[in-house]
């Protein structure tokens, strides 16, 4: 077993020496992380990474090598490396499902347990959730927008080896259909797809040798890269090579709406109507929709589904929002505690959240629809989160947005990530998903 305790911050030690030494680090605590705002004027985010962050939790332990490290470069006292050494988290942890929207100022998840055990899990938890959910965010944002054509997420050489496996499992939530990653299709169980390079074919005398050679061995169904000279002409030399039968070319450069058109209308014309178009460059939620009446099968994204380009932090923080006084045990009263810095508030007291429906919203035009009729006018459902600082139901019909994830230290029974995918989708169907509004209301 990797310890995971390392995955912190400096002053989450420090502070608890002193919250040791004063008596405070006994005292029940509740803190909740959420976001003040949901980034790039996007209606909703997508809670993900609650999976990764509980299986992290169970391995967040201080083991021999931890405390040596710890003792030899004189973080802290022997006093707190005494409590470091037989740490557990033995508290409670409420959160969203993942795969769950969510929105500004919900709690998406909400830890209870004794003060300095509960401090040292901030970075921990906002590491995964803040780059997980912004991922799983960004793929929501561009399935909806693809339509129900297939997304293949390619970021890997976009963001560190971990990250982009990382990312992957947080796309595939989000709806991509598979990954160009092979330890997250290992690790997860995502499908994994490519075939080939600019560099392939730049390696060949020609670039008809370099189509014959990966025909040859990958077979008719491979999708051969058609753009690295002149795309029509590369869409030719493909059919000569493959025949009708070929499975599909990809197209990385350019106009891409002028050149999937061409594109469709060559490969019609030489017989090879059934070959599909992969369509791959600097691609994100607003580009896939402005390409919506394109003959696109399946698209393919890297930058903007894996960064701060095309997915922004979630903006979570890990906010302490009550305590109760030092020498009263679990259970006890806690009051509730907030900041009141400028531009920084918050909302002092455990926070409870519902999903209501509202009924429906009047017509909002779609981003793409068709090249003849123009957009198209839907109904979407309406629904608001209901956030307030007491159990009771305060919306008919509501329901409860959290569920109990670690029940007294233990981490209770995860779902599969095809099962965190399809209640993504089931969510995402159930609300309207809400895209037009974000494309419609963007500059």
């Amino acid at each position: 077993m990797k310890s995971t305790a390392f995955f912190t911050d400096h002053y989450e030690l420090t502070m608890l020496q002193a919250a040791l030494k004063s008596g405070r680090a006994a005292s029940p605590a509740t803190f909740e992380i959420f976001t003040r705002r949901i980034p790039d004027r996007r209606p909703w985010g997508v809670f993900a990474g609650l999976g990764r962050f509980t299986a992290a939790l169970k391995d967040f332990i201080f083991g021999d090598e931890e405390i040596s490290w710890l003792e030899e470069h004189r973080v802290v006292d022997r006093a707190t490396l005494d409590f470091l050494a037989s740490y557990h988290f033995s508290g409670d942890i409420d959160a969203y499902r993942e795969g769950e929207l969510y929105t500004a100022g919900s709690p998406v998840l909400t830890v209870e347990g004794p003060f300095g055990e509960a401090l040292l899990l901030e970075t921990l938890a906002l590491s995964i959730l803040n780059f997980d959910s912004a991922v799983a965010s960004a793929a929501s944002l561009i399935t909806l927008a693809a339509g129900g054509r297939p997304v293949i997420e390619m970021g890997s050489r976009r963001v560190e080896q971990w990250a982009a496996v990382a990312a992957a499992r947080a796309a595939y939530i989000g709806g991509f259909a598979s990954t160009s990653n092979l330890q997250a299709g290992r690790l997860y169980g995502i499908p994994t797809t490519g075939t080939a390079s600019h560099a392939f074919v730049l390696a060949y005398p020609s670039e008809k040798e370099a189509f014959a050679a990966q025909v040859a061995a990958l077979g008719l169904g491979t999708t051969l890269l058609v753009d690295t000279f002149d795309s029509m002409q590369g869409i030719r030399r493909a059919v000569e090579v493959a025949g009708p039968e070929l499975g599909a070319v990809r197209i990385d450069s350019g106009d891409l709406g002028s050149q999937a058109l061409a594109a469709r209308r060559l490969l019609d014309e030489l017989g090879a109507r059934a070959t599909k178009l992969v369509v791959t460059g600097d691609l994100d939620a607003r580009t896939i929709a402005a390409l919506g009446a394109a003959p696109v099968d399946v698209y393919g994204v890297g930058t903007g589904v894996v960064t701060g380009m095309g997915a922004p932090s979630a903006g979570f923080v890990y906010k302490l929002v009550a305590i109760a006084d030092p020498g009263h045990g679990p259970g006890a009263l806690q009051r509730p505690v907030a900041k009141r810095s400028v531009g920084k508030a918050t909302v002092g007291g455990r926070k409870w959240a519902w999903r209501a429906e509202l009924g429906e919203l009047p017509g909002h035009s779609l981003a793409g629809g068709t090249a003849e009729a123009g957009p198209a006018a839907v109904e979407l459902p309406a629904w608001a989160d209901v956030v307030a600082t007491v159990p009771s139901c305060p919306h008919p019909g509501a329901v409860p947005l959290q569920v109990r994830v670690v029940d007294k230290g233990v981490v209770g029974p995860q779902p599969t990530l095809g099962e965190v995918r399809a209640y993504h989708a089931a969510v995402r169907h159930r609300t309207g998903g809400l895209v037009p509004l974000l494309l419609d209301r963007h500059p």
